[in-house]
């Protein structure tokens, strides 16, 4: 109708309908007998009647709306509108009959009657063009049949978006809510089932669709409900979060595919906001390796808890420009991006002359086990070189607080990447300690041991999921093999909290839960998407990759933890490090570093962590052999 109509014209078209609502006020009012003087007296006053409409329709802008869009926001507006008429007309009785010749300008019963019929003719005649406009929408349109898991607001606006959805024909067959009692009723026509009915829903094959509506669910029931559709193989959606919507409102293209990360998440970590926010308020802190997954989101969570000047450290100019603009998009201007390597001792020097952080989270670092293993001398200049850098210069420039993010790959290594993690962290600890550069002990030095998180750049989901993209296939390395994980927010959050609580010398190890068979997430992956494992994408292995483990540890086996406040975070209870010992080969390893010698590399870390062995990698040659074997010799 706005489309074939001007505005001018559904003002007429409104006005026409209030004066069919009075006459049928007056037919109502005396039982289609009207006596004929009542026209008699109606017929003056009807210019009047028609210019009280005319402005007050004119002045609510109603003619404005757009009819095919018709809200409760819109019958809201009529309904004020036709009242403050209708109020106007009672008004303009009383000072007719008590100030002039004694006669009503419309009967009271009359006003109230056109005020009621006037109202429900504005809304309905809306409301009908809307159901047109919906039905000519969709004609000749494959329908897509949805069911939606909650029903509260945020599944009514969904309802709403996907009918207004010009692209597909959708209906909706039924909302399925948690909440027992809301069984058995009906949101806007549509019938409400409890949530354990959904399989029942689903048996015919005749849904299409499950869109998950529900704004920060509980991890379990979202999961229960994940699980029940991929059973069913139904094709399942998430709405995203209210913040994300854009300018407020909900469109068709915002709600996407329900992410693996949304089953493997946890239920969030109840932590004490107060006290870290104390740590950090105000404080100025340095974050190197600032543009990739876990240095980019710690830099995010210490600008929300207010640090006084964060500086993000990174070499990766692109991705440093991306978080960059990410923040200035928001509004945070408590930041600082810097372009510089942790390797060069002498540009490091300067950037903490200027900056002068009281707080160092070292998160620069090479990850990637087959890279490495291939470029061992990479990992020790990065890995060892960069941190003893970072850490002689924190105990330099007096910093309080030196975190270092490390891995569970730590643990029992058997990748050059892993060992390079495990000297740092013995480096470190020999740093920290009272014996050795930290004489006066004013810098605490911490480690943070984590598993896999999702989602993170180079991890196997971001792989997957590009891999299903292409049609498949999509590589496993080994059936058996499993991994640890845990959100890139929840690790940067325990994180914190571990730097808060540390005081010194600590290797804090995090609770990340039940380890997941790879395998199991690759195929879970696949009926995400709405495919079956084996019929439309293949699972091809490819073998484990040079110094890759079946199993990950977060504690080698003659380690043990002590409990914290938090039961999220541990305290791993390591050999104890001889600074006399590991400083001298930390030196020598960065020498063959730097003279290119890899193997030399990697047999001076095999020296200095005895239970560094590599699996499926061409350094196995440089094993040290087992305390068995040297007693046997």
């Amino acid at each position: 109708m706005s489309r074939t109509l001007p505005r001018w014209t559904i003002l007429v078209i409104d006005l026409c309908m209030c004066v069919v609502a009075l006459l049928a006020a007056y037919q109502l009012r005396f039982n289609f007998e009207v006596p004929p003087w009542e026209y008699a007296l109606l017929w003056p006053v009807l210019p009047v009647f028609v210019l009280v409409r005319l402005v007050s329709l004119w002045v609510a802008r109603i003619h404005m709306s757009q009819v095919k869009h018709t809200s409760t926001e819109d019958a809201k507006r009529i309904f004020l509108t036709v009242m403050v008429g209708s109020a106007v007309f009672g008004l303009l009785s009383a000072v007719r009959f008590f100030a002039l010749d004694g006669v009503y300008f419309l009967p009271r019963t009359v006003i109230i009657i056109d005020f009621m019929a006037t109202t429900m003719l504005l809304i309905t005649s809306r409301i009908a063009m809307k159901l047109l406009y919906l039905r000519a929408k969709g004609s000749g349109k494959d329908e897509v049949r949805v069911v939606l898991y909650g029903a509260g607001e945020s599944g009514l606006i969904t309802k709403r978006t996907l009918e207004r959805d010009g692209s597909r024909k959708y209906k909706v067959e039924a909302f399925v809510d948690d909440n027992a009692k809301k069984a058995g009723q009906r949101l806007e026509g549509v019938p409400i089932a409890s949530t354990a009915t959904l399989p029942d829903l689903l048996a015919n094959g005749e849904i299409d669709q499950v869109i998950i509506t529900v704004q920060q669910p509980d991890a379990e029931n979202r999961r229960r409900v994940v699980e029940m559709c991929m059973a069913a193989k139904t094709h399942v959606l998430s709405v995203p979060p209210v913040s994300s919507w854009i300018n407020g409102q909900l469109s068709p293209g915002q709600i996407r595919e329900v992410r693996i990360e949304d089953l493997l998440g946890r239920a969030p970590i109840a932590l004490d906001d107060a006290k870290v926010r104390a740590r950090f308020a105000g404080k100025r802190v340095l974050v190197t390796g600032a543009a990739g997954s876990i240095g980019s989101e710690i830099a995010r969570q210490l600008i929300a808890l207010g640090a006084g000047r964060t500086v993000l450290l990174d070499n990766a100019e692109s991705a440093l420009y991306d978080l960059e603009m990410e923040l200035k998009g928001k509004g945070h201007s408590a930041y600082a991006p810097v372009i510089g390597d942790v390797r060069d001792r002498e540009a490091m020097e300067r950037l903490l002359t200027e900056a002068r952080p009281d707080v160092i989270f070292h998160a620069a670092a090479y990850k990637h086990v087959p890279l490495m293993e291939a470029q061992p001398e990479q990992a020790i200049r990065t890995n060892l070189l960069g941190t003893r850098n970072m850490a002689e210069l924190a105990v330099q420039f007096n910093v309080s607080t030196f975190v270092l993010i490390s891995t569970d790959k730590a643990v029992n290594p058997t990748s050059v990447m892993g060992a390079s993690k495990r000297v740092a962290e013995m480096m470190v600890q020999g740093i920290g300690s009272a014996s050795s550069l930290n004489a006066s002990g004013r810098t605490n030095f911490i480690t943070t041991r984590f598993g896999n998180v999702l989602g993170s750049n180079g991890s196997v989901i971001p792989l997957f999921r590009r891999q299903i993209a292409e049609g498949g296939p999509v590589t496993v390395t080994d059936p058996e093999v499993t991994r640890f994980f845990m959100t890139i927010p929840e690790a940067c959050r325990l994180v914190l909290e571990a730097a808060t609580m540390g005081k010194g010398g600590e290797i804090y190890v995090f609770d990340m839960g039940q380890p997941v068979r790879i395998l199991d997430l690759a195929e879970k992956m696949i009926r995400l998407s709405g495919k079956e494992p084996g019929r439309d994408i293949e699972v091809v292995f490819t073998g484990l990759r040079p110094g890759e483990k079946r199993f990950e540890e977060l504690l080698a086996t003659q380690e043990n933890t002590l409990p914290t406040h938090h039961p999220r975070i541990l305290i791993g209870k390591t050999r104890e490090v001889d600074p006399a010992a590991v400083q001298p080969v930390v030196s020598e390893l960065i020498g063959a570093a730097n003279d290119g010698d890899g193997d030399q590399c990697v047999r001076l870390m095999k020296r200095i962590v005895p239970e560094y062995k590599s699996e499926h990698s061409a350094h196995a040659q440089f094993d040290a052999p087992s305390p068995s074997e040297i007693q046997g010799a």
